[in-house]
């Protein structure tokens, strides 16, 4: 999926974009690939593994399939739709789920609406339904990861459920994760169970006819939705999936977006020195998550992003987590930053100028606490 940089990942408010071919490869090595490289999108791909039991490891993979698609936000959302569909091909129960949610009225403005004020009130990266979908297609390859290395989620577990009803739970849970933004960012998590609530009960209604069993398997559903962001951290497997995948989309094809919109801090900086995550099954672990860097700055995105949901998750002992820059070297980011007033005025890569307010984080903290205690901040 190749896009330019200047639109990469836009609003989900609208289309728009150059037209451009886009390759979805099914082969053997990888699971899941969301690959930016060049400042252009180029892959969003979820590849057919063998069973580790196959009896004939070396028969021939299906033939290659390439789809077109004509917007970058289309293509996307479009590959992704493709990978889900692909893993829940033997989940009757969770594909039927999946097709009512990507149709769904509701769901659908929800997603709209927490990008608008996640994008463009806070200048935060993508939370829509690009973001829905592709933290969707990377749920399900981590699943199937764990399924196959014979590690059995809450829902098996305890008895409620198989692993139809995981996957369902899954990509629910994790496709809804971020509604709750519509409303605000603080609390997102409460907001996003309550909205939540109408849409899971209009899709489970026909496909769990016993409401007592209908009722357990959206407990794990509206946990992974509450938990997915660590506030607070899940204690099931599958909460511990959805945070997982959403700590994932860290590349810079999330990332642009903001940057462009004039969110220059360190968290759209460092997005923008991510190329590439793949999800893979690991050695010494069921999942293998592999972050190529153009700019070692992008380690802030694994740090503070994705580690924390690995590490304070029960997905901690099943994922093996790796992060490298890529061979070819680094890739300059910004090539000067200079103060100007009480703002940075920064000189990027691409030739273009952006000026950005200085966060003075101490000069925050004493004014709220001054207009709390009712007396001027200004220092005498």
């Amino acid at each position: 999926m190749k896009r330019d940089l200047q639109n990469s990942r836009p609003n989900d408010l609208q289309e728009g974009g150059d037209t451009a071919p886009s390759q979805v490869r099914r082969g053997k090595d990888h699971k899941f690939r969301l690959s930016v490289s060049g400042g252009t999108v180029q892959d969003v791909t979820s590849e057919a593994l063998p069973h580790p039991a196959a009896p004939h490891p070396e028969a021939p993979q299906p033939p290659s399939r390439v789809v077109e698609f004509t917007t970058p936000r289309a293509k996307l959302i479009e590959e992704a739709d493709g990978a889900i569909r692909q893993d829940l091909t033997d989940y009757p129960r969770a594909l039927a789920a999946y097709e009512q949610l990507r149709a769904d009225p509701e769901a659908l403005a929800c997603w709209d609406m927490a990008n608008y004020i996640t994008m463009r009130k806070l200048g935060y990266n993508d939370h829509g339904r690009v973001h829905a979908f592709i933290t969707g297609a990377a749920s399900l390859a981590i699943t199937e990861l764990l399924l196959d290395a014979g590690v059995k989620p809450d829902l098996m577990d305890s008895g409620i459920g198989d692993a139809d009803d995981v996957f369902l739970t899954v990509i629910l849970g994790t496709m809804l994760h971020d509604i709750g933004n519509q409303i605000h960012r603080v609390g997102h998590e409460a907001h996003g169970v309550t909205l939540a609530l109408p849409i899971i009960d209009r899709i489970m209604g026909p496909l769990y006819p016993d409401p007592f069993k209908r009722m357990k398997v959206r407990s794990f559903i509206l946990g992974a939705i509450n938990c997915h962001d660590l506030n607070p951290p899940p204690l099931t497997l599958e909460g511990g999936i959805t945070a997982v995948a959403d700590g994932s989309d860290i590349t810079k094809g999330r990332g642009r977006k903001a940057f462009a919109l004039g969110s220059v801090d360190i968290h759209s900086i460092s997005a923008l020195a991510v190329d590439e995550v793949v999800i893979e099954r690991g050695r010494n672990a069921p999942v293998l998550i592999d972050v190529t860097m153009n700019n070692s700055g992008g380690i802030f995105q694994v740090e503070e992003v994705l580690a924390p949901k690995v590490i304070r998750t029960p997905m901690r002992r099943y994922v093996e987590l790796r992060a490298s820059t890529r061979p070819q070297g680094e890739e300059q980011i910004l090539s000067r930053v200079r103060l100007d007033g009480d703002h940075f005025v920064m000189d990027l890569e691409d030739g273009q100028r952006v000026a950005v307010e200085v966060q003075d984080t101490q000069k925050k903290v004493t004014e709220a606490i001054a207009e709390n205690l009712g007396i001027g901040s200004d220092s005498r």
